[in-house]
């Protein structure tokens, strides 16, 4: 019962957070391309742990990260004000590299279906000799 609470609570947080750092939060050093991915609130309910993709260099994701670190307390407020609870969590946001590691992963994948298509065409274009 309570990690059912739990998980609704953690995707009910990611959709609100991810609405306020869009409509709310005007620091310039925050990517516009940055994306809640995930929220992981502990079990007491005190800390929430905000995982967010950012698109862009490693300097962009580390000053939209610490943009929003800063930015924090705006931000619990903010979405306190759409979600009640006794105790709205602490916010800390770290950075997601899921979605970057995945994207690797398509690449090379891609890489080695083209090989396999190169060596079948390839090894189908070799004439045959009957004698």
């Amino acid at each position: 019962m309570v990690n059912k609470r739990i998980e609704r609570l953690n995707s009910l947080l990611k959709e609100v957070i991810s609405e306020v750092v869009t409509r709310n939060v005007k620091n310039p050093l925050v990517s516009t391309l940055v994306t809640i991915t995930r929220v992981d609130i502990s079990k007491d309910l005190h800390h929430a742990k905000v995982f967010t993709s950012v698109i862009g260099t490693p300097e962009q994701k580390q000053q939209t990260i610490e943009a929003l670190q800063s930015a924090a307390g705006f931000i619990a407020v903010q979405a306190s004000k759409k979600v009640v609870l006794r105790y709205f969590p602490a916010l800390t946001f770290k950075l997601d590299s899921s979605v970057d590691s995945q994207a690797r992963i398509d690449e090379l994948l891609n890489k080695i279906h083209e090989e396999q298509r190169s060596r079948k065409i390839s090894s189908g274009d070799e004439p045959s000799h009957n004698v």
